[in-house]
């Protein structure tokens, strides 16, 4: 039985365009070709870079906190055994009546037994190095990633030409540089998820998991079918508005209001330009339109393009998050908070909704076999509806 989920999970059909055979893509003549086995390497890799993230944070992250002026606070209480344990074992938010009871079974006022739940609710929020500690490390992976993804790519002409990313298209052999580019992307996500009981739980804790899964899921789907060359263009154009985000949330911590804006401004600008123009200009029109010059519709292609879909869903639930903070800090000239996690998450539904919705037009194009320049058009009229999504949802 597993013998026969296997072959119907790896079917040609599935992966491949017709009359490809995964006999194409055995290695040959000294050329290496991608193989799902190769991914196996990222758990270990991922626990090793948990391994080195705790090694930087100890004496990397924390010294230089402590040279931002950062200090552990200590929220000292006084014990009480009695509220202790309802604390723990009831609410940390009790009701009136509950803190009337508890005043009486203390012998404390109302006031004091509100005052203890308040300072037991402030202990067990992380401290402010706890926070610059993770955002250090992931501003440190971006940079190094961002860094090398350049390097490996500005060489490749797959990386000016959109037409090179489909020539040859499967039959494109792995290159040393696109393998560890993929290892190293992949397996820091898979350790973003090793890390999550470890990590401050954040209020946009579900939109983060599924981010990582999406992730994963979508370098993974994409290595296995060969869309390397999209796919590091994928992961480039994602990485480089992360610096500027974690950097902002680092100032913000240490204190710097001013560098914190600044960064923060940088950062919006470098995330709708990456994130609503490059990605669907030029990333999507790359993933969606130009296969269909060389190769009819098969299933991965279009599972693909679903997966670069709910992508763009969460980059419109984040561009959302990003729209309040900028309305905030022109409007009251203050970012007072780096992180989205300190939002609702109300939003999550309209923005995936939108996604669907722009994903159906898509759909409907591929198999009317209409323009090119029809893509614009409705992407254009799906911005109009995020738009006016964003707007309405704004304070």
């Amino acid at each position: 039985m597993f013998q026969t989920l296997r072959e119907w999970f790896w079917s040609e059909r599935f992966w491949l365009p017709p009359t490809i055979k995964w006999s194409d893509l055995e290695d040959h003549d000294g050329f290496i070709f991608v193989k799902a086995s190769h991914l196996y390497m990222t758990i270990p890799y991922a626990l090793l870079l948990v391994i080195v993230r705790y090694f930087f944070e100890k004496f990397v992250a924390t010294p230089l906190a402590n040279a931002f002026g950062i200090q552990k606070t200590v929220h000292k209480i006084k014990p009480n055994a009695t509220l202790e344990n309802f604390f723990k074992h009831s609410t940390s938010q009790p009701s009136h009546t509950e803190v009337y009871g508890l005043a009486k079974k203390c012998n404390l006022t109302e006031r004091q037994v509100e005052r203890w739940f308040r300072s037991r609710r402030n202990q067990d929020r992380p401290c402010r190095v706890k926070k610059f500690r993770e955002s250090c490390w992931r501003f440190t992976f971006y940079l190094m990633i961002t860094v090398a993804g350049v390097a490996f790519l500005y060489d490749k002409p797959w990386a000016y030409d959109l037409w090179e990313v489909w020539h040859d298209y499967p039959k494109q052999p792995l290159l040393p540089s696109q393998y560890w580019y993929y290892i190293l992307e992949m397996s820091f996500y898979w350790s973003l998820l090793f890390s999550l009981g470890y990590d401050i739980k954040r209020k946009d804790f579900l939109a983060n998991v599924i981010h990582h899964l999406a992730a994963i899921s979508l370098m993974s789907f994409s290595w296995c079918a060969n869309y390397i060359r999209s796919g590091t263009l994928v992961m480039l154009v994602h990485d480089v508005s992360d610096i500027w985000l974690e950097s902002a949330k680092m100032f913000s911590y240490a204190g710097w209001k001013q560098t914190c804006n600044i960064l923060f401004l940088i950062f919006s600008i470098v995330f709708f330009i990456s994130r609503f123009i490059i990605f669907p200009f030029w990333i999507l029109y790359c993933t969606l339109i130009l296969p269909l010059y060389y190769l009819e519709p098969f299933f991965s292609y279009i599972f693909l393009n679903f997966q670069l879909m709910v992508l763009q869903g969460l980059h419109l639930y984040w561009g959302y998050f990003i729209m309040k903070m900028l309305n905030r800090c022109i409007f009251m000239k203050c970012v007072s908070s780096m992180s989205s996690t300190e939002e609702e998450e109300g939003t999550l539904l309209e923005s995936m909704v939108v996604g669907i919705d722009i994903y159906i037009y898509i759909y409907i194009y591929i198999y009317t076999h209409t323009h090119t320049h029809i893509y614009i058009y409705i992407y254009m009229h799906f911005m109009y509806e995020c738009s006016v999504c964003m707007y309405a949802c704004m304070p």
